[in-house]
């Protein structure tokens, strides 16, 4: 039988997660939402001592000027031309640029292909207004693509593969690039007993990110770091993650969830990755061989997100629970997120750059909601034919 739950959806409340006092927890426990930051025991990380010149000078205001000066950084955003990560790129650019360094964003292939056509692509005149430069092609050739140009930072969020990352390495070493900067994923951690993952967790070693990430740490870069971030949400971005459970609120459809609902995840706003991310350029010699898990600092459970989104939309939740191995359906298929508990804890970030999570999502729910109803998706025609199999076989009516 299936099981459905309705939800009724009360009003929006106004909520602001990064201020909130959060009670404190007992390590790794399996009951627990949200995250604190006890200390590291997996890996053995170093706080990086600043230094300060003492040089004499005739007025502070020389000094803070040429201070601002010396932090101003040259970064190269290498940036996948799909997926969900290439929005990553797109809010580091932004926030490098809003703080006054200088960006350049190289993004895979042709700028005049289809992929330009959907955001975050279309938004890039954003970074050109703020003093960024943008640039289209091959990134096995970057260095043929931008020539004499210099850089301090390489921020590679394209290549999956030690075959499409090496390349780039390779020429950031030669062109005497100071920090690396790695988009590697949290899914290449072996499922565990304890969760949430945090830094130093067994990974697959036959993970394609993983050969990446030994291969980086093997070369002679000043700094470099690793960033491994779940699932996101924010505007621009052109993988569904909400819109899946939007898509059907706003038809009045039941929404299938696999399970009990309680599977645990994290979602996080790619501000937090691009904060995390920015803070890793400010202090590189704090950031020099670390990994870190680039996810906000609270999970959430695939019924508790469905309420969200119903919340954010002002609309009446049903929900149904399903078997896939009864129903005979791939879940891969018919769900956007793994139908088990999945979700890491960003520690290190915590831990050694003082990194704090903004993510908030009844809030960002609305804000993405709002921009989903802008563009009218929610009148845009859809087949669920994977979600009427489902419905189907569970002997569930949908009304249409």
């Amino acid at each position: 039988m299936a099981a459905a739950v309705t939800f009724a959806a009360p009003a929006l409340p106004s909520l602001h997660s990064s201020s909130c006092s959060l009670p404190p927890l007992t390590h790794r426990s399996l009951s627990f939402v949200a995250f604190t930051s006890p200390t590291i025991t997996k890996l053995s990380f170093h706080r990086s001592s600043r230094r300060f010149s003492s040089a004499p000078s005739t007025s502070v205001f020389s000094i803070k000027a040429a201070a601002a000066a010396a932090d101003k950084k040259r970064v190269l955003v290498v940036n996948t031309n799909s997926g969900g990560h290439a929005v990553i790129g797109f809010y580091f650019a932004q926030q490098l640029l809003s703080s006054g360094h200088e960006v350049t964003v190289l993004t895979v292939g042709d700028e005049s292909s289809d992929k330009m056509k959907k955001p975050p692509f279309t938004r890039f005149s954003e970074l050109v207004s703020a003093g960024g430069k943008t640039v289209w092609g091959n990134p096995a050739q970057v260095g043929d693509i931008v020539g004499t140009a210099k850089f301090d930072v390489v921020l590679d969020n394209n290549g999956k593969d030690l075959d499409t990352v090496k390349p780039v390495a390779d020429w950031a070493i030669s062109a005497g690039v100071e920090q690396f900067l790695y988009i590697s994923s949290a899914g290449i951690y072996k499922p565990l007993d304890e969760i949430p993952h945090v830094e130093g967790d067994l990974v697959k070693d036959d993970a394609s990110h993983v050969l990446v990430e030994k291969y980086m740490a093997g070369l002679s870069f000043s700094s470099w770091a690793v960033f491994r971030p779940q699932y996101m949400i924010g505007s621009g971005n052109n993988k569904d993650c909400e819109e899946w459970f939007f898509d059907r609120i706003v038809r009045d459809r039941p929404v299938p969830i696999p399970g009990s609902g309680m599977q645990l995840t994290n979602i996080s706003h790619v501000r937090d990755l691009s904060s995390m991310l920015s803070l890793a350029v400010e202090n590189s010699a704090a950031a020099n061989g670390k990994i870190f898990n680039c996810v906000s600092d609270r999970a959430v459970t695939f019924d508790g997100l469905a309420k969200l989104c119903a919340q954010a939309a002002g609309r009446e939740l049903k929900v149904i629970h399903y078997d896939p191995k009864a129903v005979g359906i791939d879940a891969k298929k018919a769900f956007p997120f793994r139908n088990m508990h999945f979700y890491a804890e960003p520690r290190a970030a915590k831990e050694i750059m003082g990194w704090t999570s903004s993510t908030n999502l009844p809030e960002d729910l609305k804000e993405r909601f709002d921009e989903y109803v802008k563009i009218g998706r929610d009148k845009k025609p859809m087949q669920f034919d994977i979600d009427d199999k489902i419905l189907g076989s569970l002997k569930v009516a949908v009304t249409v």
